[in-house]
């Protein structure tokens, strides 16, 4: 019997300009590396080290990550 987990899709991402918080599905053929703010409209980019902006500030992080083979691999 296997134990590979469902991949989560659904990520809060939350502005760290603003605080404001948005559900987003996440992409799962690419890298989502922009990502416009809802509320204060600040350009958002991952931080360093991270792959996406849903690495750096979804609840969740990107499909790949969670597969833990790495973003766009």
């Amino acid at each position: 019997m296997s134990s590979v987990s469902a991949v989560i899709l659904e990520s809060t991402l939350t502005c760290p300009h603003c605080g404001f918080r948005k559900d987003e599905t996440m992409p799962t053929d690419a890298c989502q590396y922009f990502y416009e703010c809802g509320n204060c409209k600040r350009l958002l980019r991952p931080n360093a080290g991270d792959c996406c902006v849903f690495c750096s500030f979804g609840s969740v992080k990107c499909p790949p990550m969670q597969q833990q083979r790495g973003c766009c691999s």
